[in-house]
């Protein structure tokens, strides 16, 4: 009896490039619900802000929950509570960080699993006083950094990132002033938009170098805000998607290149700043979209810590390493600069959803639909580097 015959896939079968679209986003409202909770209120928990949000990218897409045979829900819920409450059956689903979430859409629908899969992000950390630092930080063990930095005193993501930072200065030359040039970018992106928590505080560079040290060298306006909120989209397959009525924005290509020998030691982060993943990633997703960083009309970078946007900037070869300062300076990041960071604001200004606004940005953007739009805006790409994990999506309209 002959053995069954080996058939290796074209690697065309196993391309994820193109496959699903964006039909549908919603957030909760950011604004407001700072304002209650630092009055002492809280206006829901975890779910109910998924919830909002859920809601109003079902309204935005035009589809009802009948139509939803996936569904994949961020960190702070779980993917079969949130099914029952929300009142949706999926024939598929997950738990994942806002950029997984899109490599895992895109695969579920790719395999055939799904055609309309609901990602859904919902935390109230702020209201729930989630620390984030500290003993107690994200639960004591249940982030393994913390765990083996704790003995130093060392679980503050903000005191790593400092470091970080510190080392880049050190090596490249680099200023406090040229790192304050991305909080104070961000912010004026955030004047321009109405969901942005800090819309109306406008920051100049005098105020961030004058503003206080949390982690030297990072000042208060290098960290992320801490906000209860939430954030959804609705990807459906492409064919699918054209046919839907309003013109979708699509998924062109995403990769992931994950760096943990020795991420417990900081040497990802110290020795190269990820540079070696920002590499491959960067390889990977210009060759699929055939053009490179300066094609891209806008970029959104996960930014806990401002100092994400210079190492991003450098490792996917929007300047060269070490002359990031420079770069934002002559080029500008901007309203009116020549590469837009951040467009909304990030989560330096806007709201801290862990990177999933940053996705709902993009798609306001290549619709106009954004609070100051970028002209003629066609291919946004989206940069994550958290823990030694990178990712780039790009999203672009056809």
């Amino acid at each position: 009896m002959n053995a069954p015959q080996t058939v290796t896939p074209a690697a065309s079968d196993l391309s994820l490039d193109n496959v699903a679209a964006v039909v549908g986003i919603g957030q909760s409202d950011w604004r407001a619900d700072y304002k209650s909770v630092r009055e002492g209120g809280k206006p829901t928990d975890s779910y109910g802000y998924g919830a909002v949000s859920f809601r109003r990218a079902l309204e935005d897409a035009g589809i009802q929950k009948s139509d939803v045979d996936g569904l994949i829900v961020g960190s702070p819920t779980s993917f079969e509570r949130a099914s029952e409450l929300y009142g949706v059956t999926p024939r598929w689903g997950l738990q994942a960080d806002s950029s997984q979430a899109i490599v895992a859409a895109m695969m579920a629908i790719k395999a055939g699993f799904c055609e309309v899969v609901a990602l859904v992000y919902g935390n109230d950390q702020r209201s729930a006083k989630v620390q984030y630092g500290g003993p107690q930080a994200m639960g004591g063990g249940a982030n393994l950094s913390y765990v083996y930095h704790a003995p130093f005193g060392l679980t503050s993501q903000g005191a790593l990132y400092a470091m970080m930072q510190r080392r880049h200065m050190e090596l490249t030359g680099a200023t406090e002033a040229d790192l304050g040039q991305v909080a104070v970018g961000q912010r004026a992106w955030a004047g321009h938009n109405p969901a942005a928590i800090m819309k109306d505080r406008p920051l100049s560079l005098d105020d961030y170098l004058s503003s206080p040290y949390i982690a030297e060298p990072l000042h208060l306006h290098d960290y992320c805000l801490i906000n209860d909120g939430g954030v959804a989209l609705i990807i459906m397959e492409k064919s699918r998607a054209r046919r839907q009525g309003r013109k979708p924005v699509t998924i062109k290509t995403a990769f992931r290149y994950d760096l943990h020998g020795g991420s417990t030691t900081l040497r990802p982060r110290l020795m190269d700043f990820y540079h070696t993943g920002h590499k491959v990633v960067s390889e990977k997703v210009y060759n699929a979209v055939g053009f490179g960083p300066r094609d891209v009309d806008a970029v959104l970078v996960y930014d806990s810590f401002s100092c994400h946007i210079p190492f991003a900037l450098e490792g996917f070869g929007f300047c060269g390493i070490g002359e990031s300062g420079a770069f934002m300076r002559e080029t500008g990041i901007g309203p009116g600069g020549k590469l837009p960071v951040n467009t909304h604001g990030g989560h330096l200004s806007e709201s801290y959803m862990q990177g999933w606004a940053h996705q709902t940005e993009a798609v306001r953007q290549l619709r106009g639909e954004a609070g100051l739009n970028v002209p003629n805006c066609r291919n946004i790409q989206y940069i994550s580097d958290v823990v030694g994990r990178v990712y780039s999506i790009i999203y672009g309209v056809d």
